[in-house]
């Protein structure tokens, strides 16, 4: 029988996928099944294959291997079992890509324990939060982070340095894992404020099966792609889309350590023969803002973006400097990816800044607020079913004549002004294609005579000024509408951003409310 990762067109995806084909691609069954063993240990066949290239801020270039990621979480394993820890303890870890990092993530779930990933950037706020949520048996750091890390009272800290895996070392660097396919893997947290804790979303180890029609048909992996994503392994895209599912294929993935630099992204996916990307839409903003698009050779055959529509500017970029189409692909760490552009898929045709169409088995609808189906065009709330009902995705939503979506923004982005309903999303996008923005975000603050207007957070590559205000309010409103252009543009050095790497239209509306109240006072 053909496998569902030797079709590669939108045509057999529709007609082929099935729950089916995606169990027999894995070892195990709907009865027993472990992450671990599906990622890293049925890989890893004494050759040195590389599961993991890591491209480190500051240059070094790292590269990990299957045999290498499996002896190190078989040891770690064994001695979790030697400290104590059964089935369902939470083992969180605090660390940067680097061979700490998967051993401690293959190693907890080998043995039933519940693997919690913690983003590194956290500080004693958001990790508290984190902790008192799910309460980890021990929290395995870096010596950079240890102090932070043992500044919460109870909270057994290990530093993953030389000394924990020479005590590792004295344990058989194999392991056989015993988990139900249904048992607790992970929890994922969202990406939230330290004010608002995200609730952690509880996968098992059969999500990565269901996981596999994100990665077919909104990530386009096969076996035979170089991969990579640069998107942090402590959030959902980049450990379940950049991690996990490359990796249950046998396909190496690339991922990034340290601050960000664009720059240097592109000379990993040069160096690495990159042919398969997976970013945020920031990743491509910031590769674009950069201006070094021309100074290195790429080999793509396939890019996705999530998290949020990539800009048209950006996009053109892609087109331009990376010449292969960027592929959307929509969804929620809770929801899954649900809207895909099936990159690879010669016979799907990429529309610019669309989400794209439903994945095999899904059916989504933009309705009104009484529950009818929206006509082309006009915008409503994008809707999932799921479980016999409508599940709202809470994000804004419109559809073409051919069944494609485009996301119209969140259902708290829309600002109303004076009776004209607009999207801060479309508003800036716009702005975004002019020469002196780098970055933009929109909010609508309060207004005595409109009941609202929309103000723009401007990251300029310039001066701002009244002349540069006034070129960007006809540059848009000339764009989209007359009414519909920012009144009030501030200009900032940086925006506040979630760990995805998306504005926070939130912070910015906390912003501005703190300040409004502070002048009242």
């Amino acid at each position: 029988m053909t496998r569902l990762t030797e079709y590669t067109s939108y045509e057999d995806a529709q007609a082929h996928a099935s729950s089916a084909g995606l169990w027999e691609l894995f070892d195990g069954d709907r009865e027993q099944l472990n992450i671990a063993h599906e990622c890293i240990n049925r890989h890893a066949d004494g050759s040195g294959r590389p599961a993991v290239r890591i491209a480190h801020s500051e240059g070094a270039d790292e590269i990990l291997s299957f045999d290498e990621i499996s002896a190190g979480a078989a040891r770690f394993a064994h001695w979790l079992d030697a400290n104590d820890i059964v089935q369902g303890d939470r083992i969180a870890f605090m660390l940067e890509p680097s061979l700490p990092f998967y051993v401690c993530l293959f190693g907890a779930m080998q043995t039933g324990a519940i693997s919690v990933p913690m983003f590194t950037l956290f500080g004693p706020d958001a990790l508290r939060l984190r902790v008192d949520d799910c309460k980890p048996k021990i929290l395995i750091t870096n010596p950079e982070k240890a102090e932070l890390a043992r500044s919460i009272e109870g909270l057994r800290v290990v530093v993953a340095d030389e000394s924990l895996f020479a005590e590792m070392a004295r344990y058989p660097n194999s392991y056989e894992p015993q988990t139900g396919a249904n048992d607790i893997a992970c929890f994922q947290y969202t990406s939230g404020t330290t004010r608002e804790l995200p609730d952690a979303i509880k996968h098992s180890h059969r999500t990565l099966v269901t996981l596999m029609f994100a990665a077919l048909y909104g990530t386009g992996i096969r076996p035979g792609d170089e991969f990579f994503c640069p998107s942090s392994p402590a959030w959902g895209h980049g450990l379940w889309h950049g991690t996990l599912a490359p990796l249950a294929m046998g396909v190496t993935t690339g991922t990034f350590a340290g601050k960000f630099d664009p720059v240097r992204l592109m000379k990993a996916l040069d160096d690495y023969g990159i042919t398969n990307m997976s970013a945020a839409a920031t990743h491509y903003r910031m590769m674009k803002n950069s201006q070094a698009g021309g100074d290195f050779n790429f080999h793509f055959k396939k890019l996705s973006y999530t998290g949020e529509p990539i800009d048209p500017a950006t996009l053109e970029w892609v087109d331009e400097y990376l010449k292969v189409p960027a592929c959307s692909m929509y969804g929620t760490t809770e929801i899954g990816v649900v809207l895909v552009n099936y990159p690879g898929a010669d016979d799907f045709v990429v529309k610019p800044g669309s989400l794209g169409r439903p994945v095999p088995g899904q059916k989504l609808e933009v309705q009104r607020a009484d529950g009818s189906v929206c006509d082309p065009g006009e915008i409503g709330e994008l809707m999932l079913w799921r479980g016999g009902g409508w599940l709202s995705t809470k994000d804004r939503a419109k559809t073409d004549e051919e069944g494609y979506f485009y996301h119209c923004g969140r259902a708290d982005d829309v600002i109303i002004s004076a009776g004209w309903t607009m999207s801060a999303v479309e508003i800036e996008n716009t702005m975004l294609r002019h020469d002196a923005v780098l970055e933009c975000g929109v909010i609508g603050v309060p207004d005595e005579k409109r009941g609202m207007v929309v103000k723009a957070f401007v990251v300029a590559n310039c001066a701002g000024s009244a002349e540069l205000t006034k070129e960007l309010q006809t540059f848009t409103r000339e764009r989209l509408a007359q009414h519909e252009f920012p009144r009030i543009v501030e200009y900032v050095s940086e925006l506040p951003k979630n760990p995805a790497g998306k504005v926070h239209r939130k912070k910015l509306r906390d912003m501005e409310a703190e300040k409004a109240a502070a002048a009242i006072n």
